[in-house]
């Protein structure tokens, strides 16, 4: 930075400074006017609020003495002479200061007490000793002495009240003569202590206008001088500045001037204000730095804040000027966008190889190398150097190993641009697969100049195709393919098998009660179980078979290149052994079994589709048949599946037909014969198949979800047809309605029970819920939690078909738990097979020690009711008594008035074949 002396500036200098001491000068006389002005202002002020506080004083002097007066209220008289004592303190400054001779400390003092505002004292003592005759000062001091006389009257009635007081209450007529008194001096004293304020008023209002027009007579009169003097010094210099400001302004270059030691803009020319884009009086006073982007205005190069965010590239030239006692920054900013471009689109240029992610190849005419970038050097290993002058074709050839066509070259000299995957060489030999797009510069004659190769390692992205490819036809769990896969594949062996004139065998596993492990481990324990499942299936297959997953528990297998379907028998065979045994995961032992169902070609089916849904219905078959076993498909079997499609569509319309009805079979007390109980029991009749038997539509119901909305029809209509019966004044029954595992584990089945108690009017003691162990297995850990509401609420719960189940004892533990019914499976034997006898006999005694009842179920023969008699079963149900028999017969059998058969066990003639 180069430093100038500006000799020019030191006669201006001399000839402004005459200006500036006369401007120091009017400034200084008016400052000295402005302070006299607001110290008299506090002057009057302290008149004002010693006025004020006089008035005030006055007022409540008189108000607290009548008070005293009528009340004797020594509270009063002590507000008076508090009142009074600030009137006495002023009237004995303001005669002190009369008198002439007076203590300057002793009279502030006195004002003070008066609650005269303390920085006014001072003055207002200079006013009342030598300005007491000034116009409304001495009408003021006239109307405040001519009260003296009267405040001091004042005072004189408190002492004689005190007194009069003190001895007693005055008679009535005195104290009015004293408030008449006090009243006439408030009289005299209040218009006079009215024009004491006034005059006070008006004082300090005239005081305040000689002041201000004063002041301003006097600033109007050096500034006027002041004014006079400026104009010309300053007709002097205009001629040199406007010399100055028509060389500034013309510059091609922004020039700014600023304050060496703060940085800020002292003048700016033109130029510089229209690149900033702003008046130059808004520059004037700004850090000059800060219009700076990049670098400073000391440095070489930079950039400078263009409007709307921009920046322009420039160069800097700054030269210290000393400008008489002040140095000042002149700093000259130029233009060097244009040369900035220039150098940055060969610097674009330059580094754009070395940048770029991709490899990049320039090659001369014959394709041998000039340049490479350093990702050519990432990707291959190979050095720059030791590429150049090689052709870049040398170390690539195509997938199949042949080198690149001349084709290539041909097609990219005729102006096309080829894209093709290769496979390239890396320095240590190893290959890898690259996608190679190659390209031509030309010259001006439209031949290539030049070949530029760019390239990009593709082996992460063909392992993430093959990856992707293998998700979207495999199962994510099991790894097996998927169902589309699957037909894709089979779809190939068909065409295989068609053109050999061989067979494929579709196979269609199910795994057994898998649900049941789901519900009762846990979802991940399932997954897992699904996993080794798969292996399994693996393990069993040769190389060419496939295995798929298509659902849940839901597998294919594929079995090509045979020569009949019955080839498949054998690996169904082992596969079921292989699904038998257990399963350990970890914590858990799992059983399962399987159920297989094959369909094969020619024979079942000419597509995938047609095998698949085949091979599902023969494995339906062996599920519904016998489980853990396999079925080869019949055409009989896709009958019954459309039948049980068709079923289930037409079930979803039954309840709304209303084609349900209820049968009730009674139970009878074994002792005496009586009919203590009915069993309601659903029937289905279907408009065009006739009587459809529960066995069949009830498994329905539960996989389509309706098994809730029927159990509790069922529910709703024998509660209802119990109280018909009551009504009718038949013996009062007890009825038992079975509960299937879907209702008892939802969460509203309690609630929705005793609202059909509710609405049916039954009394909870005549129903009894029959449930089977599994399904208060299936409701788990509420088990508890159910049995204890339905306890509450009085309803009874018979543990049906013991003994068939896991016939866990806690179960006869539970609350609400009455009855325990023994499967007909125990009572078919009796009384021959001393198994069933002994069976019985024991559910018998348990039930008697834990005070249950026991039902037995199925008695057909009097030999079974004598046995069952003698055992100590107390009820029993079966063709013996009655077959289920619709509701006009029970009421037949219930009348009283009905015609009773002579033995007991013939209550009801049993239907005999």
């Amino acid at each position: 930075m180069r430093r100038t002396h500006a000799g020019m500036q030191q006669p201006l200098l001399r000839r402004l400074r005459p200006l500036a001491y006369a401007l120091v000068a009017v400034v200084a006389l008016i400052l000295l006017l402005t302070w006299g002005a607001l110290q008299t202002q506090v002057i009057l002020a302290g008149f004002l609020n010693g006025e004020s506080v006089w008035a005030k004083a006055q007022k409540q002097a008189v108000i607290d003495l009548d008070d005293y007066a009528s009340t004797g209220d020594a509270v009063h008289l002590q507000g008076f002479h508090t009142n009074y004592s600030i009137l006495i303190a002023d009237r004995w400054a303001r005669d002190a200061i009369a008198a002439g001779n007076f203590d300057q400390k002793e009279v502030e003092d006195s004002f003070a007490r008066g609650d005269v505002i303390p920085v006014a004292i001072p003055g207002m003592v200079f006013m009342f000793e030598h300005f007491s005759s000034l116009p409304y000062m001495k009408e003021a001091n006239v109307a405040w002495r001519s009260v003296d006389g009267s405040l001091e009257e004042l005072n004189q009635i408190a002492d004689r009240l005190q007194h009069d007081y003190a001895k007693g209450t005055p008679p009535p007529a005195d104290i009015r003569a004293v408030r008449a008194r006090i009243s006439a001096l408030n009289r005299y004293i209040e218009p006079r202590a009215k024009l004491f304020s006034l005059q006070i008023a008006n004082g300090a209002v005239w005081l305040g206008q000689v002041l201000f027009f004063a002041v301003l007579g006097v600033a109007a009169l050096a500034s006027l001088l002041w004014l006079r003097m400026a104009g010309r010094i300053l007709s002097s210099i205009r001629g040199t500045e406007e010399r100055y400001s028509l060389l500034f302004d013309s510059a091609a270059d922004a020039i700014f001037i600023a304050d060496e030691a703060t940085g800020r803009i002292l003048d700016v020319n033109q130029r510089a204000a229209s690149w900033i884009g702003c008046t130059r009086a808004e520059l004037l006073g700004i850090d000059l730095g800060s219009l700076f982007a990049e670098g400073s205005p000391q440095s070489g190069v930079g950039s400078l804040r263009m409007p709307e965010g921009g920046t322009l590239p420039v160069e800097t030239q700054s030269s210290l000027v000393v400008w008489g006692d002040r140095r000042v920054c002149q700093a000259i900013v130029r233009d060097i966008s244009e040369r900035v471009a220039i150098e940055q689109e060969r610097r674009i240029a330059a580094e754009a190889l070395a940048s770029i992610a991709e490899g990049v190849i320039i090659a001369d005419a014959d394709r041998r190398v000039t340049t490479a970038n350093e990702a050519h050097t990432r990707l291959t290993g190979i050095p720059a150097e030791a590429l150049r002058h090689t052709r870049f074709d040398a170390t690539r050839t195509l997938p199949d190993g042949r080198p690149l066509p001349q084709i290539i070259w041909d097609d990219v000299a005729e102006g096309a641009n080829w894209v093709g995957e290769v496979e390239s060489r890396r320095s240590d030999g190893t290959t890898y697969p690259e996608m190679l797009s190659i390209s031509a510069i030309r010259d001006g004659m439209g031949r290539p100049q030049h070949y530029v190769a760019v390239f990009t390692d593709v082996t992460a992205r063909k392992a993430d195709r093959q990856r992707l490819q293998h998700l979207a036809t495999h199962d994510p769990l099991t790894g097996l393919v998927t169902r589309s896969e699957f037909e894709r594949l089979c779809s190939e062996a068909i065409t295989r098998a068609t053109h050999s004139r061989g067979a494929i065998a579709v196979m269609f596993v199910d795994l057994d009660a898998f649900k049941v492990v789901n519900d009762s481990y846990s979802h991940a324990i399932g997954d897992t179980l699904l996993v080794r499942v798969a292996d399994r299936i693996r393990a069993q297959l040769a190389r060419k078979d496939v295995a798929g997953r298509i659902g849940g528990d839901e597998f294919t297998i594929l079995l090509p290149d045979l020569r009949s379907r019955e080839e498949a028998s054998e690996v169904a065979q082992a596969l079921l052994g292989a699904l038998a045994r257990p399963f350990d995961l970890g914590d858990y032992e799992i059983f399962l079994s399987a159920s297989i169902g094959i369909a094969g070609f020619p024979l079942d089916g000419g597509d995938p589709v047609t095998l698949i849904a085949n091979a599902d219905a023969a494995m339906y078959t062996a599920k519904s048949e016998e489980r853990n076993a396999l079925r080869f498909y019949t055409p009989k079997m896709h009958a019954d599946a459309r039948r049980r499609l068709q079923l289930a569509a037409d079930l979803r319309q039954a309840l709304v037909r209303n084609e349900f009805h209820l049968v009730y079979q009674p139970s009878v007390e074994l002792r005496t014969g009586r009919i203590v109980a009915v069993e309601a029991l659903i029937r289905w009749k279907h408009p065009d198949r006739g009587n459809v038997t529960p066995d069949e539509f009830i498994p329905i119901a539960e996989s389509l979800g309706l098994i809730r909305l029927i159990d509790r029809w069922v529910l709703e209509t024998a509660c209802a047809q119990v109280c018909r019966w009551d009504e009718a004044h038949l013996p009062p029954i007890r009825i038992a309605v079975n509960v299937s595992a879907g209702s008892l584990g939802h969460p509203d089945f309690v609630a929705g029970i005793s609202a059909v108690l509710t609405s049916t009017g039954l009394p909870a003691k005549r129903l009894l819920l029959e449930i089977t162990e599994s399904a208060i297995l299936h409701l788990g850990e509420d088990t508890q939690r159910t049995m204890l509401a339905l306890h509450g609420l009085g309803i009874g719960v018979a543990i049906d078909d013991f003994g068939t189940g896991y016939s866990s004892l806690a179960y006869l533990k539970l609350p609400s738990v009455k009855f325990l019914k023994i499967d007909r499976s125990f009572i078919t034997g009796l009384p021959n097979s001393s198994n069933d006898a002994a069976i019985t006999e024991a559910m018998v005694a348990i039930a008697r020690s834990l005070d249950l009842n026991t039902i037995a179920e199925g008695i057909e023969t009097e030999g079974q009711h004598e046995f069952l008699l003698r055992a100590g079963c107390a009820e029993g149900q079966g063709f013996l008594y009655s077959r289920p028999l619709p509701t006009e017969e029970i009421e037949r059998l219930l009348a009283p008035n009905a015609k009773q058969p002579a033995k007991k066990l013939t209550l009801v003639p049993p239907k005999r074949a």
